[in-house]
């Protein structure tokens, strides 16, 4: 690590690459890396390159500091909303340094034990630079969106980090959900989880929201399978049926075509959302079953007290996030950006995918498309997260994070 972090001016290293070929795609990321040193980076892939291909490229290529990321459900460029790319992000060690730590065999993850491994990471992290003042730490996460151990994890991890805040995002593999893996220590890993500390003297903000409202349907879960995610009855009715007549006023009769009118983007335009905390947190659904059962992207259990979510104006909305985040971090050198993959679905539909791209590249963000994001000490659906970096020598007042 770097003992002796800058303000320096020097920004983050942003590039992406749309090759198809492995090899090829790394090189064009080299060449944009130039001779700057880095502290570590952030790698997010779509689910097209062959992984163990791709991986040995990144190793070969790019030894040095730490590289974490993962697969994606898409990915945010420099053109907003992309498919089929590799998007990394520089951390550059004159006002950075990243230190992490992997998780393996989640089915069998065990709490203390990792809550001790994280005490050690954040303590390290700090002792490498005691002699530094005015110093600000975040925790990147990234998890294997198929685990379905998200919110454990979460609870856990952000419990050991103390005054550290947690920001990150599920790994995806488009809309297929048949393999994710995060990206740690030159290896792709399914079934894991990362957590890496980021230290640096730039203002740093993490923030959370989501652009729905709750309306006036209401959905009790009167059955359900919380280790599998499953709801089997909403309103002691069966739950795909009931969920369909609640959230649209042309449903079909009970049973007639909910194949076709129960998917994704039928998720995307009527989120069920929950009430915690004195807010309206989404918990999206993930698929429709044969049997009629609802699968979430979320925790869910027998008692909970769902509403439909409705959208409010969209880009509107992102336009004053933007402002608001920008009054804590003074300018934005980038935006890292954990984008619910129903989010993009969401705005395909409604046609307004390019205009919320737009915005994406006007406020610098660069991220993925998720199965799901982690905030703090939770795990959330069908928000768009991220941690906000400021440029060097800003001078903001410190401000807790943005939660909406």
């Amino acid at each position: 690590m770097n003992a002796t972090l800058q303000d320096s001016d020097r920004p983050l290293v942003a590039c992406a690459s749309r090759a198809a070929d492995p090899q090829e795609a790394v090189a064009e990321l080299v060449a944009a890396i130039g001779d700057v040193e880095l502290a570590g980076a952030l790698l997010f892939c779509s689910h097209t390159y062959p992984r163990e291909e791709l991986a040995c490229a990144l190793k070969a290529a790019l030894p040095g500091g730490p590289l974490i990321g993962c697969t994606s459900a898409g990915e945010l460029t420099d053109r907003g909303y992309d498919t089929d790319s590799l998007q990394l992000i520089g951390f550059p060690a004159d006002s950075f340094s990243m230190a992490s730590l992997r998780f393996d065999d989640l089915d069998n993850f065990d709490p203390e034990a990792a809550q001790g491994a994280i005490r050690q990471l954040v303590a390290g992290a700090r002792l490498d630079h005691a002699a530094a003042g005015d110093l600000h730490q975040v925790a990147l996460f990234f998890v294997d969106g198929l685990s379905h151990r998200e919110e454990l994890l979460t609870m856990t991890a952000q419990h050991a980090l103390g005054d550290v805040q947690l920001i990150g995002g599920s790994s995806g593999d488009g809309l297929s959900f048949r393999e994710t893996a995060v990206l740690h220590e030159g290896r792709f890993h399914s079934d894991a989880a990362v957590i890496a500390v980021l230290t640096s003297r730039r203002p740093m903000h993490v923030f959370c929201a989501n652009h729905y409202r709750p309306g006036p349907a209401k959905m009790v879960i009167t059955e359900a399978d919380p280790e599998s995610r499953t709801v089997f009855e909403i309103n002691a009715a069966p739950a795909a049926e009931e969920y369909l007549r609640l959230a649209s006023p042309l449903a079909p009769a009970p049973g007639a075509g909910l194949d076709e009118a129960l998917d994704v983007h039928f998720f995307a335009a009527h989120p069920p959302m929950v009430r915690t905390g004195g807010q309206y947190h989404v918990r999206s659904i993930q698929s429709a079953n044969a049997d009629g059962s609802l699968t979430f992207y979320c925790a869910i259990d027998t008692g909970v007290v769902l509403t439909i979510g409705e959208p409010v104006d969209r880009l509107s909305w992102m336009r004053e996030l933007f402002q608001s985040v920008s009054r804590k971090v003074g300018a934005i050198d980038r935006i890292i950006g954990f984008d619910c993959v129903l989010n993009r679905l969401d705005a395909e539909d409604r046609q307004i995918l390019r205009e919320v791209s737009d915005i994406y590249v006007e406020n610098k963000v660069l991220g993925f498309s998720t199965y799901g994001e982690q905030f703090l000490a939770a795990h959330m659906n069908q928000t768009f997260s991220g941690l906000a970096i400021g440029r060097s020598g800003e001078q903001v007042a410190a401000a807790p994070p943005d939660g909406r």
